[in-house]
């Protein structure tokens, strides 16, 4: 990940002088106020960074490439999967009715045809779009600026290579990013999971479903209500999506690049039987690979507490938003735990999940490589 930070230039008149933290030459046991401390100072630099910066620089380091890229290929991937996004949302809601994935989708096109697998394909293609636009750009455009951050931190604490570095920066521009795209799914999460698991939605195109969720609940809950939910699902989401594609693409390309016998290197010995443009796709689809099963873990609790969060009712019973009471997020959380007595209840649906996330991540990010080396861009750990 060095390659990120390679590129950034430390300027040391930018650095504020009118400010300094204590620090032990022994930093191993820290307490609670110095560390407490050191989070106060890192957040002094980065806003330090933002407004030391001209706007013209700021304004160079937002490359829209980044955010039509994400946009195009999250549209794209959630869109073909929606059918397996049906019925695992369908599991989560009714286990009883729906226990795997195969003869859940049998009882759903037997008892209510085979559109239903397409119910809620709008919502999905417009909130995924602009959530994969905001998501991959604002990751992309935080992690050199978090970085230099990070810089600026060791250079205060004049601790080189400090702990403020190595993946942290993408570390923290995952959370981010993975916050922002969640605002933005929010109203969108909320029809199509409607759309899906309450009848009185049917037929509901995106725009009537957003109208009828405002005169139901409000314009403030209808953007807000399950948001700690989404967050829960969101962050991790994007924090194993996003740093492990970059982290296993980059080892994939060092081994390519490390020198072998006879000086060649494993990419060199690779070229004379596969195009440059088959080993960018290779490393792509190996990298989003693991990336799918460790974001799919990593967030499969907040998905099944979203969907207990926005669907219809409890049991059968359908209830408007005014009358149904606003669950808390730790109300939804102990739900979900008391239906099977165990923490396995948070892993409801995981078999179609991994289908589900699996082909989305792998087509996403694949696709998002791509586009972006379509817009001018290199390949994800190529440079």
């Amino acid at each position: 990940m060095n390659h990120q930070m390679s590129i950034i230039t430390s300027n040391g008149s930018n650095q504020p002088t009118n400010a300094t933290m204590p620090v032990k030459e022994k930093g191993r046991n820290r307490s609670p106020l110095q560390s407490f401390q050191s989070l106060l100072t890192l957040l002094s630099i980065v806003f330090h960074v933002t407004s030391a910066t001209s706007a013209a620089s700021i304004a160079s380091s937002i490359d829209y490439r980044y955010f039509v890229a994400g946009g195009g290929c999250a549209a794209i991937s959630h869109g073909i999967t929606t059918p397996i996004d049906v019925v695992k949302t369908r599991m989560q809601s009714n286990p009883d009715k729906y226990k795997s994935l195969l003869p859940a989708t049998a009882t759903i096109i037997r008892e209510e045809g085979a559109s239903t697998l397409v119910k809620g394909l709008g919502p999905t293609l417009v909130g995924y779009g602009i959530e994969g636009a905001l998501k991959f750009g604002v990751y992309e455009v935080s992690k050199p600026l978090l970085a230099l951050a990070c810089r600026n931190v060791n250079d205060r604490l004049k601790r080189a290579g400090g702990y403020c570095g190595g993946p942290l920066p993408f570390l923290v521009a995952s959370i981010l990013a993975g916050a922002v795209a969640s605002l933005v799914l929010v109203p969108m999460e909320s029809v199509r999971i409607r759309m899906v698991t309450d009848p009185e939605f049917e037929g509901v195109s995106l725009l009537n479903g957003l109208r009828r969720l405002v005169d139901e609940a409000g314009l403030a809950q209808t953007l807000t209500v399950g948001l700690g939910a989404m967050l829960a699902k969101q962050v991790p989401y994007t924090f194993g999506k996003q740093v492990s594609f970059d982290v296993v693409a980059k080892f994939l390309y060092r081994i390519l690049n490390a020198p072998r016998s006879a000086s060649t290197t494993l990419a060199e010995s690779l070229s004379k039987s596969a195009s440059p443009e088959f080993v960018k796709l290779a490393v792509s689809v190996l990298a989003a690979m693991v990336a799918s099963v460790l974001a799919c873990l990593l967030s499969q609790p907040g998905d099944v507490i979203l969907t207990e969060t926005y669907k219809g009712g409890e049991d059968g019973e359908k209830q408007s938003a005014k009358s149904q009471p606003k669950r808390s997020l730790a109300e939804v959380s102990s739900t979900v735990y008391s239906r099977r007595g165990s923490l396995l209840g948070f892993f409801t649906g995981l078999q179609a999940r991994f289908v589900h996330v699996g082909v989305i991540i792998t087509s996403q990010l694949v696709i998002y490589d791509l586009f972006k080396q379509a817009l001018g861009l290199s390949a994800t750990g190529s440079h």
